[in-house]
């Protein structure tokens, strides 16, 4: 029995067994995982060659679960897109179109809200509704795609909620965005950002070898990392090192380390030159971030100065590292941001 029995969650052998069980043709297994996961269908009525007899006693016990666009901002400084969509139960998440020279990147939620605790996140403020479904993952880059008419080239889940905490639901989205009957969009367009939860990170490796992996660190010490994240009390810096050294000897890719600079907190050149030791002789880049200023929290990003400095010292370490640039900024486009903005306007989810 397949563990979650929405249309679009569904693998090409679970749906044809749950057309076999309600008398229906395998053949029409194809059809609809066709008109779902390559033609992009918004509803199970725009499945034309597939009889609504099929569909009606399909769709009784297995429903057409996605995502609907709420709200729409485009940015006016670089034409970032941020979508606040709606699920079946009332929730609401958000995703990110990114346009770039090598493609156009989403930026996908996997739950709605986060249950983690990061003190720089917006997203972790109202806590954890629920985990999505695959289906409802796969759905935001359908639902951007279609509405755009661009195809979607990269795929970033690291919007509202932790992956890692969603694990089976993510492989199965992965499995399912990157298969041939799909989108079929390569491992290594995939980036999956966690913030530390160990002994996935194992796991991760071992089943999906190719996909870029990015941890946010956002310190360089044990101490400082309890202060910013409370998975830290959980994971020592020590075993969450060996977990990516693991996965870069397994993987033979690259790790990515996120680290959101804070005025006066992280960002000083003892915090630098920590980091540097932490992650010597490891194949890693490092993406250093401005931290977004939330109301709830009284972090302050590092001034330019000091982010440059920072910056420097890696590189003369030798070590690859970029500034990453800041997007959508005019529409709230930080995780969990806009989509607390809507819940303070009244909206439910």
């Amino acid at each position: 029995m397949a563990e979650w029995i929405d249309i679009r969650s569904m693998n090409m052998e679970e749906l044809t067994d749950a057309l076999v069980e309600v008398g229906e043709k395998k053949f029409r297994a194809k059809q609809i995982y066709g008109w779902v996961h390559q033609k992009l269908v918004r509803s199970p009525e725009e499945m034309k060659n597939v009889p609504k007899s099929c569909l009606d006693k399909l769709l009784k016990d297995h429903p057409f679960y996605g995502v609907n666009e709420v709200e729409r901002h485009v940015s006016k400084i670089d034409g970032t897109m941020k979508f606040l969509f709606s699920l079946h139960d009332g929730n609401i998440v958000e995703s990110v179109l990114m346009k770039y020279k090598h493609g156009n990147s989403v930026c996908i939620s996997s739950q709605a809200g986060c249950r983690m605790g990061c003190r720089f996140c917006a997203s972790t403020l109202l806590g954890l509704s629920r985990n999505l479904y695959p289906s409802e993952m796969l759905d935001q880059i359908y639902a951007i795609q279609k509405a755009t008419g661009e195809r979607v080239s990269h795929i970033v889940v690291m919007g509202t909620g932790e992956p890692f905490d969603n694990f089976e639901a993510l492989c199965r989205m992965i499995e399912m965005i990157s298969a041939p009957e799909g989108l079929n969009i390569g491992h290594r367009n995939i980036t999956v950002s966690t913030c530390g939860i160990v002994p996935k990170i194992y796991e991760f490796a071992d089943r999906n070898p190719q996909i870029t992996l990015a941890i946010s660190l956002h310190a360089p010490n044990d101490e400082m990392r309890r202060n910013l994240m409370p998975i830290a009390n959980r994971y020592s810096m020590e075993e969450l090192m060996k977990a990516a050294r693991y996965y870069v000897d397994q993987t033979r890719r690259r790790i990515t380390f996120e680290y959101s600079l804070v005025k006066g907190v992280n960002d000083r050149k003892e915090d630098a030159a920590q980091l540097t030791e932490l992650v010597r002789g490891l194949n890693c880049h490092i993406n250093l971030i401005p931290v977004n200023p939330i109301k709830e929290r009284d972090f302050v990003q590092s001034d330019q100065n000091n982010v440059t400095a920072f910056k420097h010292m890696l590189e003369r370490q030798h070590i690859q590292v970029t500034v990453r640039r800041e997007m959508g900024r005019d529409i709230s486009a930080a995780c969990g941001q806009l989509r607390k903005g809507y819940k303070e306007r009244g909206g439910n989810g």
